[in-house]
């Protein structure tokens, strides 16, 4: 049956208050792997620190609108922009017992188990190859000598992308988030992949650079090409960046390279059910990449909603906030107390109509996006759906629910405290039954993207924003029955920013 393996790995993930309480896992902190891949051996490239800078609103960027500009020539300089907003390290912060590193896009856990690989034509400045990005010394380590982006234009049967000058690939180290999280780090794998990827779409947007998300290929050449042991580090998405770069030569054989890299830790513990949930929707030809591709092509948009219940939202226009994403993406945190005062409807809008624009991706599994409204200005508290145009709520019940908000949060307080909360729900038997076992990427992916441009834009309209965790079928019970037999993929809390307690 479609979607077999990834509807049992979702199923034996979820949060349960049984399951939490019974649980006697213990972080053992002198086994935390290292939140790097550093290959000790390799010459680094160092990046530019001179960063060309943009001045397109931040929220059209977040929302990934098209500009009326001309692409860019993709450089070095460029390059680095891109990777320091997206996965670079943005500050650090000594103290007593280490250090803090603060980096670009939120992670769970700030374990930053998400790695970007660089597939190169000829640059002005950087000669064609495949580069590794190290965001612990700001630079780039070539892997491979020559243009190798023939190897993934084949991988993803996916011709459109050969025109690209670079085209990064996500990968994700199992180990370095599944020391705190376990069987759950599959999830947290495209978790921390959209966040990451909501950034790196905002910068690019920002330049004018068209970036497309591929989904579809062929995983063992991917990986191949990377040098990559998929049981612990493996592939998980492609971003082609640009559109003018002249078509890649035919792909060459691929050698093993059998780099040195550093120990993540004096030992690593291998959780079968991550491994096999990605082998399961693993696909092992270009025929069954266009198949795949083929399924999840984009269905017809929905009508508008006609419903009577309908309650109009307008967004603020992008205006209203004049600084760049980048100075966005510098000030974003993750909100660790929210006073419980109450956010204007407008920004509420604002961030629901940035989260629910279209992303540039080869399939589609759009989530449907549910708000508690704990104590926003001009709307009622309650539950509410959001209309797929973002520009209308439909009120599910009214009330006041902080206290469930905290309990479907792990019980945390931070819920409770918010304002909003945004859900992104998903009906994964309607997944499974177009794009099988991968659709479970495909869904994870764009909750995550769309997760992470609500928590870019809540910044820049001056607001809080964080992530959290949940109880799965406690949240699909509490929007039931509007959300009968789906499955929730992410969760935002906004709100205004408070002095965190001592």
């Amino acid at each position: 049956m479609p979607g077999d393996a990834l509807r049992a790995y979702h199923g034996r993930t979820k949060h349960s208050l049984a399951s939490v309480r019974s649980d006697p896992h213990h972080l053992d902190w002198d086994n935390q792997p290292i939140p790097f891949k550093v290959y000790p051996d390799l010459e680094p490239i160092p990046l530019p620190t001179e960063l060309p800078g943009t001045r397109r609103f931040a929220l059209d960027a977040i929302a990934g609108e098209p500009a009326d500009a001309p692409e860019p020539v993709v450089d070095l300089a460029r390059l680095a922009h891109l990777l320091y907003f997206s996965a670079g390290v943005l500050r650090r912060r000594t103290y007593p017992g280490g250090e803090i590193l603060y980096r670009a896009a939120a992670c769970t856990g700030a374990l930053y188990h998400i790695d970007l690989y660089v597939a190169a034509a000829e640059l002005a400045d950087l000669p064609a190859g495949l580069y590794h990005f190290g965001p612990h010394d700001f630079a780039l380590r070539r892997l491979r000598s020559g243009d190798h982006r023939g190897v993934l234009v084949e991988a993803a049967a996916a011709p459109a992308i050969a025109t690209a000058p670079v085209v990064l690939v996500a990968t994700s180290t199992f180990w370095r988030n599944a020391w705190k999280y376990r069987s759950r780090t599959y999830r947290h794998a495209y978790w921390d992949a959209g966040t990451l990827g909501a950034n790196l779409l905002a910068v690019a947007a920002a330049v004018s650079l068209p970036a497309h998300v591929i989904l579809g290929f062929v995983d063992d050449r991917v990986n191949r090409l990377l040098d990559v042991d998929p049981s612990r580090e493996a592939a998980l998405a492609l971003i082609a960046l640009g559109t003018q770069a002249p078509a890649p030569p035919p792909a060459p054989p691929l050698e093993p390279l059998g780099f040195a890299t550093l120990p993540l830790s004096a030992h690593e513990i291998d959780y079968p059910l991550v491994r096999e949930a990605h082998a399961a929707s693993s696909l092992p030809s270009a025929d069954a990449v266009r198949a795949w591709r083929k399924a999840g092509a984009e269905p017809p948009a929905p009508s508008p909603s006609a419903s009577p219940d309908a309650i109009p939202i307008e967004p603020l226009p992008a205006s209203v906030v004049a600084e760049p994403v980048e100075a966005v993406v510098l000030r974003r945190g993750s909100t660790r107390r929210f006073p419980r005062a109450p956010i204007p409807l407008d920004r509420l809008a604002t961030i629901l109509h940035v989260a629910t624009r279209p992303v540039s991706m080869d399939v589609t599994a759009p989530p449907d996006l549910y708000v508690i409204a704990n104590a926003v200005d001009g709307l009622a508290a309650g539950t509410y759906a959001i209309d797929a145009s973002g520009r209308a709520l439909r009120r599910l019940r009214p009330g006041d629910f902080r206290r469930d908000a905290g309990v479907l949060d792990l019980g945390q307080e931070l819920a409770a405290d918010a304002a909003a909360n945004l859900y992104w729900l998903v009906d994964l038997e309607r997944v499974f039954a177009r794009l099988g076992d991968r659709g479970y990427r495909a869904a994870a992916l764009a909750a995550a993207i769309a997760g992470g441009r609500a928590y870019l834009a809540a910044y820049a309209l001056g607001l809080g924003a964080t992530g959290l965790t949940f109880f799965d079928d406690d949240v699909t019970a509490f929007f039931s029955p509007d959300a009968a037999g789906k499955s929730v993929l992410f969760l935002v809390a906004v709100g205004q920013r408070g002095i965190r307690r001592r």
